[in-house]
């Protein structure tokens, strides 16, 4: 289509791995590997809190629900990365770019909410153990998981909104592997100060504000460990907060970095670089890292 003197982009070209042109068969069997264990390792660990009643508590079923996202969100762009390694014309369509925009963005929004939600769990558990199993009970357990979704779902349709409603008339070129903000954001003819401000402010809203839920959890948490008189006690209570705590880290450092910065700062081969480590080895990493150091898990999976 032509607008005046101008194109109008009806596809995206990906650049992401252009620069490593010589490796992009070595990287597919890597990532394919990566990728099948992650499915694998997610599956095995749902499979063994479904199947297992020990593990029907809250802190597993958010587990499971953790796995699954992550599962998800790997397979809205692990499978178009492989088959891009190995084409010629490594190209998605414009709806094909804002379907997986969204899709990426809900379940990478909702993750981050449910790790809200697992940090209030962890909250409940240490500072009140004996009402645990009445304020975590499923419909509270089931609410938190509806509402972390809804939403996700809320932020990802509002972004991917005023993302493709910019004019793209210029370049179709993204260098990145993946459909993200900062990427197609730079592909757009102009856009407003006012778009930049909103997708800035939803980014504060997804990333800043449960994190300061899970820092007042954990400052609850920590005065009430410090209270516990014995040096065990207060390990073991520790112990089950550990792994949330490396979770966390990884994912609000890897997400603030990409997406709370101007514009302006974006670099395409650094962002490539760290968006390879939140969408291929954090899905890998996360579920392994809570079973892991989880005897009640490990348990039950022998």
């Amino acid at each position: 289509m032509e607008r005046g003197n101008e194109t109008v982009v009806k596809e995206f070209a990906f650049l992401g791995f252009s620069s490593l042109a010589g490796l992009q068969r070595l990287l597919f069997i890597v990532f394919l590997l990566l990728y099948l264990f992650t499915l694998g390792t997610n599956a095995v660990i749902i499979s063994t809190i479904v199947l297992d009643r020990a593990l029907h508590t809250p802190m597993y079923f958010f587990l499971a629900v953790l796995s699954c996202s992550e599962t998800c969100y790997t397979f809205v762009i692990v499978p178009k990365m492989l088959i891009d390694l190995l084409a010629q014309k490594k190209t998605i369509s414009f709806l094909g770019c804002v379907i997986q925009m969204f899709a990426f963005l809900f379940l990478v929004c909702s993750h981050s909410f449910l790790l809200a939600a697992m940090g209030y769990d962890r909250y409940v558990a240490i500072c009140n153990p004996l009402r645990y199993t009445v304020l975590m009970g499923h419909a509270v357990c089931m609410g938190l998981v509806a509402t972390a979704c809804a939403s996700g779902f809320t932020v990802s349709l509002v972004t991917t909104s005023l993302v493709f409603h910019l004019p793209f008339h210029s370049s179709n070129q993204l260098h990145h592997f993946f459909c993200d903000i900062s990427p197609v954001l730079k592909l757009a003819s102009h856009h407003s100060l006012l778009s930049q401000m909103i997708i800035f402010t939803l980014g504060v809203f997804v990333l800043v504000i449960p994190l300061l839920l899970i820092l007042v959890s954990y400052i609850h948490i920590i005065s009430a460990i410090l209270k516990i008189p014995s040096s065990v006690g207060r390990h073991k209570a520790f112990s089950t907060c550990a792994s949330h705590l490396i979770v966390i880290t990884v994912h609000y450092g890897c997400a603030s970095f990409i997406y709370l910065r101007p514009k302006s700062n974006y670099s395409s081969s650094r962002d490539s670089l760290i968006s390879v480590s939140y969408t291929i080895l954090t899905p890998l990493f996360n579920p392994m890292i809570y079973s892991l150091r989880n005897k009640e898990f490990k348990s039950a999976l022998r």
